[in-house]
């Protein structure tokens, strides 16, 4: 959007005294009263009442689902069309990146504390620099080369601009938060734990979850979150490929292949189009860039017969709030490689050796105060079964930081 663009919207805010933008948005920013202080032009207030809840404004303004959530609620919606809230969003964020604002201190509360953040994607980027905003001596362990955990090695540069991340993660960064890269957690907490006043734990849920069905481990069967990780690990060129799911995950794997230049990319999933857990501006861009769907579709079986790879499907119903396939319903496809994107848990064994409790889907359980089973370790993100967007994420590192500071202070 244009500096004009941005304007307009602004001005079409009506500044709800109720505020119901904020109760949609996960992180609770104030866009009402931003909104008031960007009509008066006082953009550096606007951006600094932002950040009292929010370092990722750059980013979240782009990629979170705003149609699911504060422009849902918004009261413009019901005389045009809602605000384009996620635009401003970005757009203060940016602003402070190019002009260097610095996020303000909160406190001194933590100024003889060190803590230690495991894991650098949303929730622990946020719990890091809200710690030290709280005057605490920050280090920040990444086991990969570069910051940004999901936001880098999980979304793909189409729709997360790789400049823009590094740019956001930099304006955090220069809080003084420290930072270690290619660290392996593994028999190392209790060397943090003697190290530092506490632990926050964010390094997400990537463990592929599996479907059980029959060919899922043949050598031309894929994890999509594996796949926009670690990238495409195979010629796509020409070729027919299937996804299985139906979320964020399973569209950024199929638009990443179709860019790779395969023939045919097709999503199955096995409810309606509206139940999809994806964002709807992300299936439009899908369907725009050629992208089939198949809905109400199950995937019973992958198997190779006579060198032709071919994958068995069902159509399906639903029922109450299950699914089941149509009896007499089943057929076949040919298929070239096939993508699993149905979700992710947490790795077991390296939980088991930090010696945590987890709840019975496996992940790390935590109590009111995001303190897990170790009362000097925290928890936050996928790690916890938070809910699965990057603002989500972000608020659950957030209340943990919160959590810290009352605990330490």
């Amino acid at each position: 959007m244009s500096e004009l663009d941005i304007k307009n919207e602004v001005n079409r805010c009506f500044n709800c005294m109720n505020k119901p933008c904020l109760k949609g948005c996960p992180l609770n920013n104030d866009i009402a009263s931003i909104t008031k202080l960007m009509k008066n032009n006082k953009m550096k207030e606007a951006y600094n009442l932002l950040s009292e809840t929010t370092v990722l404004p750059s980013i979240c303004g782009r990629i979170c689902p705003c149609e699911k959530q504060c422009k849902l609620n918004c009261t413009r919606k019901y005389k045009s069309e809602a605000i384009d809230i996620g635009s401003i969003e970005s757009y203060l964020g940016d602003i402070a990146i190019k002009e260097n604002w610095e996020l303000s201190s909160f406190s001194n509360d933590l100024s003889n504390k060190k803590i230690a953040v495991i894991g650098s994607g949303p929730a622990g980027l946020t719990c890091a620099t809200f710690l030290r905003r709280n005057g605490a001596d920050v280090t920040i362990y990444e086991k990969k080369e570069h910051l940004g955990g999901l936001l880098r090695y999980g979304i793909p540069e189409f729709r997360l601009e790789r400049n823009i991340l590094d740019e956001a993660i930099r304006h955090i960064c220069d809080t003084g938060i420290h930072v270690i890269t290619k660290y392996d957690l593994d028999n190392q907490i209790e060397t943090l734990k003697n190290e530092y006043d506490a632990i926050f734990l964010s390094f997400g849920s990537n463990v592929p979850k599996k479907m059980n069905v029959d060919g899922e481990d043949l050598p031309w069967v894929f994890d999509g979150n594996e796949l926009l990780e670690n990238g495409i690990s195979f010629d796509c060129t020409g070729k027919i490929v299937y996804i299985c799911g139906g979320g964020n995950v399973a569209l950024d794997t199929a638009r990443t292949i179709k860019r790779y230049g395969a023939s045919k990319v097709t999503i199955l999933y096995r409810r309606e189009e509206e139940r999809m857990p994806a964002e709807k501006k992300e299936v439009s861009s899908a369907k725009r860039e050629k992208i089939d769907f198949r809905f109400n579709t199950n995937l019973l079986k992958i198997h190779e017969l006579d060198g032709k790879r071919k994958i068995e499907c069902a159509k399906t119903c639903e029922v109450g709030l299950g699914v089941q396939n149509i009896q007499n319903s089943n057929f076949e496809l040919d298929a070239d490689f096939v993508i699993m994107a149905i979700g992710s848990k947490p790795d077991e064994n390296l939980i088991r050796k930090l010696n945590l409790e987890t709840d019975k889907n496996g992940f790390v359980k935590v109590d009111e105060n995001n303190c897990t089973s170790d009362e000097k370790i925290f928890a936050g993100g996928n790690l916890v079964g938070a809910k699965a967007t990057v603002a989500w994420a972000a608020r659950s590192g957030r209340d943990a930081a919160m959590s810290i500071v009352k605990k330490l202070k």
